[in-house]
């Protein structure tokens, strides 16, 4: 891993860009065959190979926001995902994971790990006596979420890293909400990072894509499994997420601005429970966010008191879209417990802090007054009527 890094927004816009001999064109070229000649020096391009042209690209471009040496693109998060986890695990081995982690994630472990006779541990909250609680003789690798989804936990990257290192387990962790802007886990030891590209690096939700990030070494293993489950992105969709990237720094760094404000304002309302969101002192992880994230991001939870009917909520606002997903320019909204962790068992959602009345919030670049207006007149319409 290299210690220097370039200013974000160059990276953003000029790391891993292939240049247009023909016609001198500001942009990357779009190669768009799936058929190349095999003669000649390197190795036969082919797509579901990652190697051609705008892949290998965009991938430099991943490596250097995370700080790495190697990346992929995958076509989903998931894809990204289950190809780290197959690359790594075997029958027999154990895997400790953070409990607070995506839905999908953990509906991936629960359906498949058990018939692969993959061993999992799932821990309520990460720290060095409950990692040390669960290690195992074969125990390979700890994997963690920070922020995490929806509850915005934040976990000690360094202490994990130094586990990790120390018990020769590999690190994985889902940088997904804090994105490289905010976040490079490389930095304080964590062996792979993975993104679902569908949130902020695509930033438009209009692409679906994955990558992963690590070193040289890690990415050697990781995409000889990869590229046996045929999990590779089309080269047209590559070079739609290598333009959205150019913009990654200016989107993020405004999203972030709006979250700390609604959080601060969110807070301070009667009709609000609780908000999750690691630059609150509020919140349990504030000094260790503080510690190890350049801004706090743009996402965050928050849930209302029993006065408030969220279902009416949500339907009363104007402005901020109820929709899957998060980390577009425009502010998103929705219930976990309907959509990202409906896979869950109501037990398990319960276990995690996960209550029906909470929502997750994904902040866009609107202006402020904007998104505070729009919560405030469907709060209103939305509050019960006490007889």
């Amino acid at each position: 891993m290299s210690s220097k890094k370039r200013p974000v927004n160059t990276i953003c816009v000029h790391a891993g860009n292939i240049k247009d001999d023909k016609y001198g064109g500001a942009t990357s070229p779009l190669y768009m065959s799936t058929a190349y000649d095999y003669r000649g020096e390197g190795t036969n391009l082919y797509p579901r190979y990652f190697n051609t042209p705008n892949q290998v690209a965009l991938a430099q471009k991943i490596a250097a926001l995370e700080n790495c040496e190697a990346g992929l693109i995958f076509g989903s998060g998931m894809a990204a995902i289950s190809a780290v986890f197959m690359a790594f695990l075997k029958t027999g081995d154990h895997v400790i994971l953070q409990r607070a982690i995506y839905g999908g994630t953990s509906h991936f472990v629960d359906a498949e790990f058990t018939n692969l006779g993959i061993q999992f541990s799932f821990v309520e909250h990460i720290n060095s006596v409950t990692l040390k609680e669960h290690l195992q003789e074969n125990t390979k690798m700890v994997y963690i979420e920070t922020p995490s989804n929806p509850l915005l936990e934040v976990v000690d990257m360094t202490m994990v890293s130094a586990f990790a290192k120390a018990n020769s387990l590999t690190s994985v962790i889902d940088n997904t909400f804090a994105s490289p802007i905010n976040q490079n886990p490389a930095d304080y030891g964590i062996d792979i990072i993975i993104h679902s590209a569908t949130k902020y690096l695509g930033g438009h939700s209009d692409i679906c894509a994955g990558t992963v990030s690590s070193s040289q070494q890690h990415m050697d293993h990781i995409w000889k499994t990869a590229k046996n489950y045929g999990g590779s992105l089309s080269d047209q969709t590559v070079w739609l997420l290598e333009r959205s990237i150019k913009t990654l720094g200016l989107r993020v760094e405004k999203q972030t601005k709006n979250a700390k404000k609604l959080a601060r304002f969110l807070e301070k309302l009667p009709d609000v429970k609780k908000v999750n969101y690691p630059g609150l002192k509020s919140h349990p992880d504030h000094k260790i966010a503080k510690a190890q994230m350049h801004g706090y991001g743009g996402m965050m939870s928050f849930e209302f008191e029993e006065s408030i009917d969220h279902h009416s909520f949500l339907e009363e606002l104007g402005v901020i879209k109820v929709a899957l997903s998060l980390a577009g320019v425009e502010s998103t909204i929705l219930a976990p417990t309907e959509t990202s962790h409906s896979l869950l068992t109501k037990q398990q959602r319960e276990e995690q802090g996960i209550a029906d009345q909470l929502l997750r919030f994904s902040v866009g670049i609107e202006e402020i007054s904007t998104l505070i207006d729009d919560i405030e007149q469907a709060m209103k319409k939305s509050r019960k009527i006490v007889k």
